[in-house]
Parts: C-alpha cells; structure tokens; sequence
C-alpha cells in the first residue's frame, strides 16, 4: 500500500486518506473516490489529494476483517457485516463466552495493524450480545498477514470464539439450621438460588431443609440423587471452613468426594465442589444470599454450560476473582453503600455518660487503670485502631471526664438526656457522626482491657454485601463487646429505648450478623463494680 499526493485525474478509485472539508463537500477518509467525487473537487477548485493506492498484495480492510472474523467465528457465534475495516462476532444464545486468551494474544501478535478484541474468557453473555470484534487499522492489509492469521486459526480449533449454550438442569436445594435460623433467612437463600437458576435457563425442583449435622446432611444429599437432582447445592447455616466441616463430611458419609475446598475468588471463597456419582455437590458460600455476582455464580455458569469444572478450573480463576467494585465505579447493594475494595470507613464511638451508680460514690469511668482515667484507656485503645473518627458521648460529670480525655484527638459530644438510659447516649453518638461513614463500632468506656487489635478485627470482618453488617466482638462463644454496626442500621439505632442498647436490633437481624472470635476475655469484661475494679488490678495487663 503506497500513500502519495495526486492530481484528480490520478486519484479516481483510489482511497482518500486524508479527510476534505469543504462548502458542499465532506469526504471522510477511507472513502473510494468515484468520477463523481473528483468532479465535485474540480468544483471546489481542489487540485490534488492524498489517497492510499493498493498494491497486488494487499487485502483491503473489509475483505480482511471479514475473513478472519469468518475464521475465529465458534460455536453458537454469527458473523456481523464489516465495514470500516471492523466486523463483529456476536452471541446467539444465553451461555459462557468460550476462547482462548493465549490465542487472541497470538493473533494480535502477528501484525500491529490487525486487531482482536474479546470479553473475558467464560463471561456470561446474552443473545445478540458482542462476543469479539476484529479492527483492521490500516486501509488494507499485506496477503501474507491475513493468510498467516488464517493459517493460525485453522490449526487450533480452540482459538474459535463462541459460547457454550446453557442446558436446562434440575437442581435440589438443601438448606440446613442452627437453633437460631430464622425462617425468613431461609427463604432468602432459597430465592437467591431459584433466581439465579431460573436466569441460566434451569430450575429449583426441590428444596429441602436438616439440621446442621453430618448425618442430615448426608441423608438429604442421598435423597436429592435418587431423584435425580444435578447439581445439588447445600447451602449451609455455617460457613465450611476445613474437610472435616458439616457440608464435605456429610458428602462424604454419603458415598461422595470433595473435588475442590475453597477457590480464589472474592466474593466466594468459601465454596466446595463435590461429586456423588456424575452429580455435581456444591457448598454454597454465604455470599450467594446476595444477588451480587461471586464466585458460586461463575462455577454454576459453567456448570450449567457444560464446561468442565474442577480443581484445575477453579485454580484457574485466581486472575480476575477480585469482584469487589472498584472506587470509581460503586454499585448499589444490600445492608449499606461500602465500597468494598477501599478499606471501609469506620468511626468509633465510646459511651461514656452513664451514671456508675454500682459503684458507689465514684465515677468509674475516672477510677485509675495502670495510672489513667478508665475512660482514657477506651479513648486510646479507639486512637490506635483503624476508626475514626473517635467521639466520646458524655453525661454524667460530663466537665470531669472531659477533662480525663485532655489533649487526646476526640470529638466530646454530650448527651442531656443521659439519665434515660444506654440507648439516650447511643442515639446521640450515631447523631453526631459525620456523614459518608459505612459503619460505626460502639466500645463502652468501663473495658480497658479491650485492645486496638480488637476493633481492627472487626473492621476486617466487615463486608455488609457478604452478610456482614454487624460484626460483635467474642470469646469462647459469648458475645461481648464491641459492636460494629454498617451505616444501614444507624436510623434504627437512633430510635432505640431504655437501657438495654441494641440488643434487641440485633435480635432483629441475625442474618447480618458476624461474630468475630477474639483472643481475651476482654470484650467481655466491663468494670461495674468496686470489686470488679479491684480484680482488674491484680490481673496482669489489665486483662
């Protein structure tokens, strides 16, 4: 292909390289000037321009993007027209997007002038939707080129470009309690599967519920085969986290192995892939309660696809698995706004206004701990962790304890109505909170023997998309504090009543719940009395 200026009677069927505008006259490039256009130029007084004269061995731009696209074209993909020197690829039925990147990159190795453009490889598509699209840059492109392109394509089957169809599939649900599971909860997972299901173009058949146990679960797993359930999904009322867990246990008491254990896929570690037979069993990871897409989605897409899925395949899903929404592009969810690929924004919030009326005579909050003021050791403990900002509700002998958190970075907010119990003093902390926080950890003024590590601890479980919105602080299974609360919750925290705190909000909302095991009985201890004081200052560290 030679570029050159020329005279009009030079360039009729010659390709316009550059573009001419002028009064009556808008000939974008890559036009072939026709007898008619030259006129309209000599018209213009246009003496001369600029084209691109094909050679014997070029091929030009349409003709090229479309034998390559006719040759990357795979299973379940049609061809779009070319034009422009581009020609489209595109879906024609619900499935899993199938190429391989190695090719593509091959492909687009062989000339910087030919280019392939794909989805992710295994991505979820829709019918009529653009799989790849070939671009030729220049206005041609050298035989040889396109031949070699050709020649790569016809040698790996594999580097076509398709989609594997979705296959109607009947799935069986199993659904295990705790003592606590609460109906609504489960209804809630069972949705979330249905729909997913439905969307791929299969079918819940059956739904079971057991106990949380190895033998219900094996016996339910057993059941759903004899009916012919595949895939059948086990979603649990605790997470798996080893071999030895309810879920794998219960498939392999069942006559079943566990393929693959946990994938590296964010949402959705959690996941186990199973087999009973040719059956497919998967531990679904509590995430899949959202509707946000997460790992449990990607192998049930390929499962319904009829691609193979084991432990090579979800290895393989490591690059790309971090499906948390990136800042620039938040996207609604359940349970609060947080953006969960920033770390979270957390303030905390310590109640420091009641009365010490166990105490006797005393404030408490101003009993010295290893030299300081009680309520000094909360105020530091809350400085050295990730939240802020840190404010301090106050109310009796508001001036002294004030003057206890001297010279420290928190905002003092004084609650007047701090004779009305714990839940005055709450409401007007969460009341003074700056606006854009995701959440807040309510700590108590009276438990210096909880550490910086603790309310770190639990701004790592947070994730409200996951089903973490509350995050209370543990030991040995007794829930303690404090207490971290996503932003969703602080109307109902504001309107709370009476001394109890927000215990019965909790109640209210077990599915978010996260309870975060710590390594001190600390988050259990708050020092209400004379003699609880005394203890605390014969145990070392406080604690």
């Amino acid at each position: 292909m030679k570029f050159e200026t020329v005279r009009l009677e030079e360039a009729e069927g010659a390709i316009l390289a550059h573009s001419v505008v002028l009064p009556g006259i808008a000939f974008k490039k890559g036009r072939t000037l026709l007898a008619a256009d030259i006129e309209a130029l000599r018209a213009a007084r246009v003496n001369g321009v600029m084209v691109a004269q094909l050679g014997p061995d070029d091929v030009p731009e349409d003709v090229a993007a479309a034998r390559i696209v006719r040759a990357i074209a795979g299973a379940n993909a049609q061809i779009g027209e070319a034009f422009t020197g581009r020609a489209n690829l595109y879906a024609t039925a619900d499935g899993v997007a199938t190429l391989d990147p190695e090719a593509v990159a091959a492909l687009n190795a062989i000339d910087e002038g030919l280019t392939l453009a794909t989805v992710p490889p295994f991505e979820r598509v829709l019918a009529r939707q653009m799989l790849a699209t070939v671009k030729v840059i220049p206005f041609a492109l050298p035989k040889r080129v396109v031949s070699d392109a050709e020649a790569m394509l016809a040698s790996a089957p594999a580097a076509r470009i398709g989609v594997a169809a979705f296959r109607a599939a009947s799935a069986g649900l199993i659904l295990t309690t705790l003592s606590g599971t609460k109906p609504n909860v489960l209804e809630k997972r069972r949705k979330a599967i249905a729909d997913r299901l439905e969307a791929l173009g299969s079918h819940l058949v059956k739904t079971v519920t057991c106990a949380h146990d190895i033998a219900a679960v094996a016996r339910e797993i057993a059941v759903l085969r004899a009916e012919n359930c595949d895939p059948i999904l086990v979603f649990g009322a605790s997470a798996i986290v080893d071999r030895g867990d309810v879920v794998p246990a219960g498939l392999a008491q069942a006559g079943g192995e566990v393929i693959r254990l946990g994938m590296p896929v964010d949402p959705g570690n959690l996941l186990m892939l199973g087999r009973l037979g040719k059956a497919d069993v998967i531990g679904v990871p509590s995430c899949a309660a959202s509707p946000k897409v997460n790992g449990f989605d990607w192998v049930l897409q390929r499962r319904l696809a009829g691609l193979p899925v084991g432990a090579r395949e979800i290895v393989g899903m490591a690059s790309g698995g971090l499906l948390k929404e990136i800042v620039s592009r938040p996207q609604p969810r359940e349970g609060g706004g947080a953006d969960e690929r920033a770390e979270p924004r957390i303030a905390a919030i310590i109640l420091a206004a009641g009365r010490s009326t166990r105490m006797g005579p005393r404030n408490k909050l101003l009993e010295p701990v290893d030299g300081l003021p009680m309520v000094r050791h909360a105020a530091m403990t809350a400085l050295a962790s990730r939240a802020r900002p840190v404010l301090v509700v106050t109310g009796h002998m508001r001036e002294e304890v004030a003057a206890a958190l001297a010279g420290l970075d928190v905002r003092i907010t004084h609650n007047r109505r701090f004779a009305e119990g714990l839940s005055a003093s709450l409401a007007a902390g969460i009341t003074a909170l700056p606006a854009g926080l995701d959440g807040a950890l309510i700590a108590l003024g009276d438990m210096p023997g909880v550490r910086p590590a603790h309310l770190d601890r639990l701004i790592a479980s947070f994730a409200p998309g996951e089903g973490r919105s509350i995050c209370i602080a543990m030991y040995q299974g007794k829930r303690g504090n404090p207490v971290l609360f996503a932003a969703g919750f602080f109307a109902e925290l504001k309107g709370i009543t009476g001394d109890t705190g927000a215990r019965y909000l909790i109640g209210r909302h077990q599915e978010q719940i996260a309870e975060v095991e710590m390594d001190s009985a600390a988050v259990l201890m708050d020092i209400d009395t004379p003699e609880a004081l005394a203890a605390l200052r014969k145990t070392p560290d406080g604690v």
